[in-house]
């Protein structure tokens, strides 16, 4: 949709021809992220999807695992390649297998990936969930190479729909909620607990519900910890900045990444052009944390923040 009026966005499948080469060339990317000033940008996948789930349908475990290889390779020697200072490698996984994930952990770390992909909730996928063991080497795998688990919205697979007539706006814009969905479900197991030193990003859910879940979640130990409501015989870990990063999908945000998507494969023969724009594009504002932190002081938090989470060199 990049490029596009708001009244031309759809869901529909579009060609390389269609798109502006910014969706699938780094190098024009690059271009486009200076006319929006954004300073580096974490790329997510769109055909695999954004923690790779696509391959969990795949029967034929090998060739699957083969897909998420690539997947990888292409992100770190291709896209990534082209500017490492600006776009921050991130890889998936062959989630069926906690072997598999392990060994692709540090193979991709040897390579250069700052960041792994993961589902918000296993469990829709069929998978297990954050409350049991089976994780465990894949987070301490996560932990001893230092990269974040990015949970971006909407990778569990269950959109937060309320109803089968509600428009696509309702689950828009209650997509944010699964990201809510996932820091009451991490803080709750024994995750952060058996990994201290794990870290999390919440892609694109937003950061202002995190004062009322904080304080829900608060609430909710100190009166039923000791019902049937809850099986924990420990208090939830403090979601400190340290640990937890959050990223808004606005530019009201101060916690702000740019998390979006890239191709899987470059165009090829497929004849490209450029989408004309019908205006220049407004030159990007840059909220305040206060009235009282100037311009500059925000972005020098902002980028540290983002360099610390994924250890991105300065």
């Amino acid at each position: 949709m990049a490029g596009k009026k708001p009244e031309e966005f759809g869901a529909e499948p579009t060609r390389y021809d269609e798109m502006i080469p910014g969706c699938y060339d780094p190098k024009a990317r690059l271009v486009d992220m200076d006319i929006d000033g954004v300073w580096g940008a974490l790329c997510f996948p769109s055909f695999p999807r954004f923690a790779g789930t696509i391959f969990l349908q795949g029967e034929d475990r090998e060739l699957a695992a083969l897909c998420v290889q690539a997947w990888n390779d292409y992100m770190l020697d291709e896209w990534c390649a082209t500017a490492p200072d600006r776009f921050i490698p991130l890889v998936i996984l062959p989630l069926w297998d906690v072997k598999a994930c392990v060994a692709e952990i540090h193979r991709t770390a040897a390579k250069g990936a700052k960041a792994i992909a993961f589902p918000e909730n296993p469990v829709p996928l069929g998978l297990p969930s954050f409350h049991t063991d089976h994780w465990d080497r894949v987070l301490a795998a996560a932990e001893e190479t230092g990269m974040p688990l990015c949970l971006h919205f909407g990778t569990s697979g269950k959109p937060p729909i309320t109803a089968p007539e509600a428009p696509m706006a309702v689950m828009i814009a209650l997509f944010g909620c699964n990201s809510m969905y996932a820091t009451a479900d991490l803080l709750f197991s024994p995750v952060l607990h058996n990994h201290p030193n794990l870290k999390i990003g919440l892609s694109e859910g937003g950061i202002g519900w995190m004062p009322y879940m904080l304080e829900r979640l608060d609430t909710t130990w100190e009166r039923h910890r000791s019902t049937r409501t809850s099986t924990r015989t420990r208090a939830p870990p403090t979601c400190s900045a340290s640990t937890c990063t959050a990223a808004s999908s606005t530019t009201g945000s101060v916690w702000r990444t740019a998390t979006t998507s890239a191709s899987t494969t470059s165009p090829g023969s497929a004849t490209t052009r450029t989408r004309t724009r019908t205006g220049p594009r407004a030159a990007p504002t840059r909220p305040r944390c206060s009235p009282d932190v100037p311009d500059d002081e925000v972005h020098k938090i902002v980028e540290l923040n983002t360099r610390s989470l994924y250890n991105f060199p300065a």
